[in-house]
């Protein structure tokens, strides 16, 4: 039998793999449509309080744990023990099954601007199938392709995300020459002015009170979300206990500055109360409504008429789209395999069935991958076809996610002290030193995750809800993280139980 030939990812392969699962250029268009220009001061506190730290610890995990298969498994086990490791990393995994139902929906959203230069998914539809259900179908469709060919081997994943991490950075550093280009063509002017106010106080009416910018410092945070998820492929990378934290080091580094200066860009053609101020604008279209009034300042900066301006905005809009499918396919082909592959890997083979853990030729738990395909394709067309109760459990499901997100970092960063503390282990890479400043940093980033992520998460998510008197939605969101959780400690628990009446 041939012998299957390893891919040994490049540095450069491996930093356009992370800003595929972590940078959203359409973050730093969302970010200015809340907060404006203040938006700014929120990212670069969130980089230096949660991002830099954690790049620089899980850069000390990678180097010291080069060689495991298990990703954030193996580093949580080595660290503390392996019932940590296998609840952690549950809850982390069931927060990732939960994204892939909600990003499929995005990158159809994204397919729709591209192919028409805006959303027109709420008009689809075909035969008896309604918008929801045919968008439903579409979104298994989509999965299964993904799976079947990320099934075929890392370096296909490698490949697809290093197109993605391409096109991610070609929308955004484009998005910033075009925007200096403009500012040239307008003789220095700004379409939102830079004021000491505008850089303090959010122009948006929804997000000048405390409790209001403190749900924006949750977002800001979670814009460098998904940094865990690339530790799946470490026995992939080249020299992984250089490569693997110069990449996480540079990649933090270039997306909080992209994050800020794209920020900044958008002052330069979008005038916020005249673009942004207006009704029909959210979260969902801001992206391609900035987009494309780019273009059309772009048109008539260069004298062109006001139709072919308009054009010209649509064509930008286009690209944008082309840009996020692109990086959507790629996020996807990342997350169908990475979170998945540290479970399983990480575990012990006792842990799991012998089945689910099997590789195919490709060296891919494809078996487990297409059964998380199944769980996620029965949640989608559930939701698709079950009217309002299932929109209701689509609700509480990202809710879920939302709150249970935090988790990897707070077992990760919890387990940092007691990382450094092993003796058996190699320590190739020292960012902190010295056990007080290693407590230190270790408290302050816990602290920055547990506390402004976990309770604040709960308030909106949870109490929310509950003010309104939806009783069940405030339960199941505040209880599913803690139950995926128990259902962890359950298993892992009857499975030792098991072990010892067969001994």
């Amino acid at each position: 039998m041939k012998k299957h030939k390893s891919v040994k990812i490049k540095l450069g392969t491996l930093i356009l793999m992370i800003f595929s699962a972590i940078f959203g250029f359409s973050n730093s268009l969302t970010a200015y449509y809340q907060m404006g220009y203040s938006s700014i001061i929120w990212y670069v506190v969130t980089a230096i309080l949660f991002f830099l730290p954690s790049a620089l610890i899980f850069a000390e995990y990678g180097a010291s744990f080069k060689g495991v298969k298990g990703g954030i498994f193996s580093w949580l086990q080595k660290s503390t023990n392996e019932k940590v490791a296998f609840v952690g990393t549950f809850i982390w995994l069931a927060a990732w099954v939960v994204w892939l139902v909600s990003s499929t929906q995005f990158f159809l959203i994204s397919v729709s601007t591209t192919l028409f230069g805006r959303d027109t998914t709420q008009s689809w539809h075909l035969g008896f199938l309604s918008s929801t259900q045919l968008l439903g179908v579409l979104e298994v469709l989509f999965l299964v392709i993904v799976t079947f060919c990320a099934a075929k081997g890392v370096d296909k994943i490698a490949a697809v995300d290093k197109i993605g991490g391409i096109f991610t950075l070609l929308i955004a550093v484009g998005f910033m020459v075009v925007s200096i280009f403009v500012f040239f063509l307008d003789h220095g002017h700004l379409a939102e002015p830079l004021t000491a106010m505008n850089l303090t106080h959010s122009p948006n009416p929804a997000f000048q009170s405390p409790i209001a910018v403190i749900s924006f410092i949750v977002y800001a945070l979670f814009a460098y979300g998904g940094l865990e998820t690339t530790a799946g492929v470490i026995d992939s990378v080249d020299k992984p206990e250089k490569t693997f934290p110069k990449a996480l080091i540079l990649a933090m580094l270039a997306m909080t500055g992209l994050y800020v200066v794209n920020i900044l860009m958008c002052g330069i053609s979008a005038n916020w109360n005249t673009q942004l101020g207006s009704k029909g604008i959210n979260l969902g279209n801001v992206e391609y409504v900035l987009i494309n009034n780019l273009g059309v300042v772009t048109g008539h900066g260069l004298g062109l008429s006001h139709s072919a301006s308009l054009a010209m905005g649509s064509a930008f809009s286009r690209f944008a789209g082309l840009a996020d499918v692109l990086a959507g396919i790629a996020a996807a082909f990342l997350m169908v395999y990475s979170p998945i592959k540290s479970f399983i890997e990480g575990c012990d083979q006792r842990l799991l069935p012998d089945k689910l853990i099997k590789l195919n030729k490709h060296n891919m738990p494809e078996r487990a991958m297409w059964l998380q395909a199944i769980i996620v394709s029965i949640i989608i067309l559930f939701i698709s076809f079950g009217g309002n109760a299932a929109g209701q459990f689509y609700t509480i499901l990202m809710d879920m996610m939302n709150v249970s997100s935090a988790a990897p970092y707070l077992f990760l960063i919890g387990a940092y002290p007691f990382f450094r503390m092993k003796k058996n282990v190699e320590h190739p890479l020292s960012f902190i030193h010295g056990k007080a400043k290693i407590w230190t940093v270790t408290t302050i980033v816990w602290l920055v995750v547990a506390i402004v992520s976990k309770p604040i998460g709960i308030i909106f998510t949870c109490i929310e809800p509950l003010l309104t008197g939806d009783y069940s939605t405030s339960f199941w969101t505040a209880i599913g993280p803690v139950a995926f959780g128990i259902i962890a400690y359950v298993y892992y628990t009857w499975r030792e139980h098991k072990e010892k009446q067969a001994v």
